[in-house]
């Protein structure tokens, strides 16, 4: 933290400071024994990284790094309640709540169906809020057509049937690299129009390239060893 904030900013550092406290306190010391909603919670922390690469290029954080903050943070109940739903008995006896050992398989297949339509919709807020151009939105447009698909087919299936969880699970992988992939391309090809600053009352046009190389370091920060 000490070298981020002497090779970036202090904001960063902080960033990463919290970060780091709410995984190890909040997260492993006391939610994820005690709620079945400790990986909702707990996702926050998984999702800070493109915050605090944002806040490492820029200084500030923005409506951008928010944006991909949230679809971080609802893609991580559907990913890792899909494999729970084949782990449930390694879950009940570590002694870990999660859902589907709480609520049953019925309930946590119609939450992944619910998260996964909100996913669908806040992967959409890259583009639409004007820094990702095509490339990102005809990706995320497929594959949050191919996730809700699975999604649903999950929802369908019996407890026996372990392979739509299965599906699910190693496409929520592939989907979370895929989005990022393709807003690295976009920014690599130039491919969108020049953006201007989230902060709405300074009407100030922001660079391109500043913006292109915060959003290259948001997505190069994303933690996918928490896959």
């Amino acid at each position: 933290m000490v070298v981020l904030a002497v090779a970036t900013n202090l904001t960063a550092a902080a960033l990463l400071a919290c970060t780091i406290l709410f995984y190890i306190v909040v997260y492993t010391a006391w939610l994820k024994r005690a709620t079945p909603q400790n990986i909702v919670i707990g996702g926050a922390a998984g999702a800070l990284p493109p915050v605090i690469g944002w806040a490492a290029a820029t200084g500030e954080v923005g409506l951008e790094p928010l944006a991909l903050f949230l679809i971080i943070f609802l893609w991580t109940p559907p990913h890792f309640w899909a494999l729970a739903l084949n782990r449930t008995d390694d879950y009940a006896r570590a002694g870990v709540p999660m859902l589907p050992v709480v609520a049953g398989r019925t309930a946590t297949t119609r939450q992944i169906l619910i998260y996964s339509g909100m996913l669908a919709l806040a992967s959409e807020l890259p583009w639409m809020l004007g820094f990702a151009g095509p490339i990102y939105g005809a990706t995320t447009a497929i594959c949050g057509a191919l996730f809700l698909l699975l999604a649903l087919q999950l929802s369908r299936s019996t407890g026996a049937d372990r392979r739509a969880a299965h599906r699910l699970f190693v496409f929520s992988i592939v989907y979370l690299f895929a989005l990022f992939a393709a807003l690295l391309v976009d920014h690599g090809s130039g491919s969108f129009p020049p953006m201007r600053s989230s902060h709405g009352g300074r009407g100030v046009s922001v660079h391109t390239e500043l913006k292109s190389g915060a959003v290259r370091s948001a997505c190069c920060t994303v933690n996918f060893s928490e896959v």
